[in-house]
C-alpha cells in the first residue's frame, strides 16, 4: 500500500474497532471523520453510527469509497481550510503531520467526545503537566478545554507503510468544570505567554495592554512564574481578569 500526503494507514482491524468502541457510538451519533484514508475506519463507524461527515484531501482516496454507504458523506477537501460540519463526536485517525492545528480547530467546537488515533509524543505532551519538559502552549490550551486521556499505546506495526514511531488513542471529553472566559482571549494570552517563555508572566500581561495598576491586584507569584509553570486554569483565570480591567477602562 501507498503512503500518500503523509499518511500512515492503519491495517489492524482489532483496533480499529476498538477506537469505535473508545467514543460509545449509537445510532443518534453523528460523527465527523478526519483523514479518512482508505475508509476502513469510515466502515465501522457507518456501521454503528448514524450518520459520518469523512473528510479527505487526496482525491484518489476519497473516491475509492465515495458512495459505498448510504450514511457517510466524503468531503473531498482540505480540513484545514473549511468549517467542520455540525457533529457530537470526532472519531479520527489523524494525519500526523496537521495533528496539532486539527487539536486547536476542534477544542473550540462543540463536542461529547473526540477518540484520536495520533503520535504518543504528541499525546503525552497534550497530557503534560506544568513543569514537565513536555509542556506548553498544546499542553494549556488542552488542559484547559478538556479531559484527556491515552486510552491505548499502539504498536507501529499495526500501519502500513510502518511509521517510525509509537501511536497512541487519545480520548478528549470536554470538562463542564471549567473558569468561563473569553476563548479568543484565553487564546491569545496563551499564544504570547508561550511567545516568550522565557520571560515572566508579568511582562506578557504588560504586553497585551495590563497596566502596573491592574498587575498590582494579581497575586505576585503569579506574576513572577514563567508560562511553563501556570496551570491551564490559572492561566483562564489571569485571561478572565486583565480582559475584564481592560474592558472597564
Amino acid at each position: 500500500m501507498m503512503k500518500r500526503r503523509g499518511q500512515n494507514f492503519l491495517v489492524d482491524y482489532a483496533i480499529i474497532e476498538r477506537i469505535a468502541d473508545y467514543a460509545y457510538l449509537n445510532k443518534r451519533d453523528i460523527i465527523l471523520e478526519i483523514g479518512s484514508g482508505t475508509g476502513n475506519l469510515t466502515k465501522i463507524l457507518a456501521e454503528r453510527a448514524g450518520f459520518v461527515y469523512a473528510i479527505e484531501v487526496d482525491p484518489v482516496l476519497a473516491e475509492g469509497f465515495q458512495n459505498k454507504f448510504d450514511n457517510v458523506k466524503v468531503i473531498k477537501n482540505d480540513a484545514l481550510k473549511i468549517d467542520f460540519p455540525d457533529c457530537n463526536k470526532v472519531v479520527s485517525n489523524l494525519p500526523y503531520q496537521i495533528s496539532s492545528k486539527i487539536i486547536y480547530r476542534l477544542l473550540t467546537k462543540p463536542f461529547e467526545v473526540a477518540v484520536l488515533m495520533c503520535q504518543l509524543e504528541f499525546a503525552q505532551r497534550m497530557l503534560a503537566n506544568p513543569g514537565n519538559a513536555g509542556y506548553g502552549r498544546l499542553s494549556m490550551i488542552v488542559g484547559y478545554f478538556c479531559i484527556a486521556e491515552i486510552v491505548e499505546i499502539v504498536s507501529r506495526s499495526a500501519f502500513k507503510p510502518m511509521p517510525g514511531v509509537e501511536s497512541s488513542i487519545l480520548r478528549l471529553k470536554p470538562r463542564k468544570d471549567r473558569l468561563k472566559v473569553n476563548e479568543l482571549q484565553f487564546l491569545n494570552l496563551v499564544e504570547k505567554l508561550f511567545g516568550n517563555r522565557r520571560k515572566k508572566v508579568k511582562r506578557s500581561l504588560l504586553s497585551l495592554g495590563a497596566s502596573r495598576e491592574m498587575l498590582e491586584k494579581i497575586d505576585s507569584d503569579l506574576l513572577e512564574r514563567r508560562p511553563e509553570e501556570l496551570w491551564p486554569d490559572e492561566a483562564a483565570n489571569l485571561a478572565c481578569l486583565i480582559s475584564s480591567r481592560i474592558d472597564q477602562k
